[in-house]
């Protein structure tokens, strides 16, 4: 190879020199800087996506502290089940069910209740009792304006 590079002329000498610098210069590029590049952006991304979160929790904290200092009650381990009876019998909702579980969730069944009753209650368990209704399940009945609703209620935190 050492002859054959010696045999060419020093324009063709200098020409190999200067592609086999540019290839040279072509693989780094593409084997280093390029990857690199890549990653950083890909970690800009993820910077950007993690600063939005720290944003929204930001704001729910701002939240949370604001509904503490209103006198939102959002703490305190309650007896769930003598709420709901409570507040369902306050509002003669129709419960046919009422089922706690493992979790500390009670699963409430209402049957052919009126349907701004049982939103009016959910408003009360959420907002003025400061507990988290995770599921709603709410099918027709054969009576304008009755619902039957299935709502699995938690303790708040």
């Amino acid at each position: 190879m050492k002859d054959w590079f010696a045999g060419l002329n020093q324009r063709e000498q200098l020409s190999l020199l200067v592609l086999g610098i540019a290839l040279g210069l072509y693989v780094v590029y593409m084997a280093v800087w390029s990857p690199l590049s890549s990653k950083r952006d890909e970690l800009a991304q993820q910077n950007a996506a993690i600063a939005q979160s720290l944003t929204r929790v930001d704001a729910m904290v701002s939240e949370l502290v604001q509904l503490r200092s209103s006198g939102v009650s959002t703490g305190g381990k309650r007896n769930l089940t003598s709420l709901i009876n409570q507040s369902t019998r306050r509002l003669q909702l129709p419960v046919s069910r009422l089922q706690p579980n493992s979790r500390g969730e009670i699963q409430v069944r209402l049957e052919s209740a009126a349907f701004d009753d049982v939103l009016g209650w959910l408003y009360e368990m959420e907002y003025k009792e400061g507990l988290l209704v995770r599921e709603v399940s709410i099918t027709e009945t054969g009576t304008t304006g009755r619902i039957n609703a299935t709502v699995r209620i938690a303790q708040a935190g």
